[in-house]
């Protein structure tokens, strides 16, 4: 039963997916807030506020045409802006199989998470131990 119930599991993740396409890796660009994490036995946990948001920024290599660019961690702020800590990630985006990665790297080390969803308003990562992250898109307040 077990053996069935992870089948469809599985199914019903991967018909759910959104295909993906090269044009729409720019929408990776901006501010993203994390609104859950699903673990490997399907336990989620949800994120009602949060500390800090990710910043990507993506852009087209000069030399091999390969996107790259980079995270950061930014911690927004009453007046609408953000502080940073100034660490960012390098990434740059692989595409293998019909399915596109995100390769992080740090002075610490290396990393790929799979891009499940990326859509205007909804970015899904899943990463080697299989937890399943989604972000939504970080709406910016101010009390100016």
């Amino acid at each position: 039963m077990k053996r069935i119930i992870s089948i469809v599991t599985f199914l019903l993740l991967v018909s759910c997916q959104s295909e993906i396409k090269k044009e729409d890796l720019s929408k990776l660009n901006g501010y993203w807030e994390i609104k859950e994490v699903e673990m490997p036995s399907g336990e989620k946990k949800d994120y009602k506020v949060n500390e800090t948001i990710d910043y990507f920024e993506l852009r087209q290599a000069q030399l091999d045409n390969q996107m790259v660019g980079f995270r950061q961690k930014v911690m927004p702020r009453f007046d609408g802006k953000f502080g940073t800590n100034d660490i960012k990630e390098e990434l740059k985006i692989i595409e293998k199989d019909a399915h596109f990665f995100i390769e992080f790297k740090t002075n610490y080390g290396k990393w790929q998470e799979e891009i499940i969803t990326l859509e205007d308003s909804t970015l899904v990562l899943k990463n080697k131990e299989e937890l399943i992250y989604e972000y939504k898109r970080h709406i910016p307040f101010s009390l100016k």
